[in-house]
């Protein structure tokens, strides 16, 4: 018998679903706290733009981690909360004493592709699921962040 949550879906989905969010939020808080470091520490003739383009770029992923955390609360689970765990569930790696603007761009370049290719596996759970608010979300992350790493390739003149 199918045992639903409180929003309605599978229990068993809804479980699924926060696990894989768990990891993309890992990801995304291993990726704030490498922006983070970015900014601070950027060096030379693009500091300018780039120290402004950075804090932009931590803000907003800052937003998202509150936002995948509330998601996998409305789904009836517990978010992640602790950077030893972040550390172990990330695909993306802490980046340490960068201070090349070109050298950063590429490791929020990186950084991207993982977080795109963990919201498209999302979307597909979700939609598996059919759980809307979840597809709706991954899908927004997606169309912005397309852009972004289409807008970073471009700088980096690649």
């Amino acid at each position: 018998m199918q045992q639903l949550n409180v929003i309605g879906l599978d229990q068993h989905h809804a479980e699924k679903l926060a696990e894989k969010l768990n990891e993309l939020l890992a990801n995304y808080q291993i990726f704030y706290m490498n922006v983070r470091g970015f900014h601070w520490n950027i060096k030379g003739k693009e500091f300018f733009e780039l120290h402004a383009k950075f804090e932009e770029t931590y803000n907003d992923l800052l937003l998202k981690v509150d936002e995948i955390a509330e998601r996998i609360l409305t789904l009836g689970q517990r978010p992640l909360h602790a950077y030893s765990v972040y550390i172990k569930s990330s695909q993306i790696e802490e980046v340490k004493d960068v201070r090349d603007g070109k050298a950063c761009v590429r490791e929020v370049l990186d950084s991207y592709r993982v977080t795109i290719r963990l919201q498209r596996e999302l979307l597909e759970l979700a939609g598996d699921a059919g759980d809307e608010g979840t597809s709706a979300l991954m899908s927004d992350y997606i169309k912005e962040q397309e852009k972004t790493a289409w807008m970073l390739t471009s700088y980096l003149g690649t």
